[in-house]
């Protein structure tokens, strides 16, 4: 456990997949939990569900790259909980498509929702924690922030400039004591995104997740609960010297 009994965090996308098990193991730690997400029912739904066992749960239904909704959403979670120590920036989408066929909306949304989302949520939370001297930043990247693979070329580049605008961000809070860390999954099952981008792998004929898990060193696709110990490290003092990195959770399919 990493000791973050008390605070208070913020995680988008949270109603499924990796979102919903980092507000999860927030919550094991001791965290009361905003959850923001477009999905208002499957977001109450989960709600309920996590706060079965102990811990404040509320919720709030956006759009992450919708300022509007940011302001209203983002700000009422902040009006429920108090100040935020920890803010995870988790909501993305991923279309498949050769760069050269992709449509305009599935470039416009990806960067919509995976950097503009990133943008709102970050300038509506992050004044506080300058306030306060304090507070812990983790963004979801990707290996595919480090690496431009065919066929997601709309997702990597939205997922390179999470990676840059972490380092950006780290060196313009640092001064203020906060840390900003981002976090690059692999090849994580379990997910509504990951569902879905297998579909139109299959439709494609690119290789299934299960296939592409064969050729990991560790020989085997990660989990939502493996991102999501990652990203209570990363918010806990345990990783008070980290600022400004993102780490690679990938089985070994990308180890820089």
């Amino acid at each position: 456990m990493y000791g973050l009994n008390g605070r208070k965090a913020i995680v988008t996308g949270a109603a499924h997949g990796i979102g919903r098990a980092i507000a999860a193991r927030l919550l094991a730690e001791g965290c009361d939990v905003g959850i923001f997400d477009l999905d208002l029912a499957a977001a109450q739904v989960a709600a309920e569900e996590l706060g079965k066992d102990g811990g404040k749960v509320v919720v709030a239904a956006g759009d992450v790259s919708s300022k509007a909704d940011v302001e209203e959403g983002i700000g009422s979670l902040m009006a429920e909980l108090g100040p935020v120590d920890i803010l995870v920036n988790n909501a993305g989408i991923c279309k498949v498509g050769k760069l050269l066929e992709a449509s305009e909306a599935d470039w416009h949304a990806t960067f919509g929702i995976n950097v503009d989302g990133f943008f709102y949520v970050t300038r509506k939370v992050a004044p506080q924690m300058v306030a306060r001297g304090s507070g812990s930043i983790v963004n979801l990247a990707s290996w595919m922030g480090k690496s431009g693979v065919a066929a997601y070329g709309a997702y990597c580049a939205s997922k390179f400039a999470i990676v840059g605008l972490t380092q950006s961000l780290a060196m313009e809070l640092g001064e203020h004591g906060i840390r900003v860390n981002a976090v690059g999954p692999g090849l994580i099952v379990e997910t509504k995104m990951r569902d879905e981008s297998e579909l139109k792998r299959a439709a494609e004929g690119l290789p299934t997740a299960q296939d592409r898990a064969k050729s990991i060193p560790l020989r085997r696709a990660g989990l939502p609960s493996d991102i999501a110990k990652t990203v209570a490290f990363l918010a806990s003092d345990e990783a008070d010297y980290i600022t400004g990195e993102t780490i690679s959770v990938t089985g070994g399919i990308w180890n820089d």
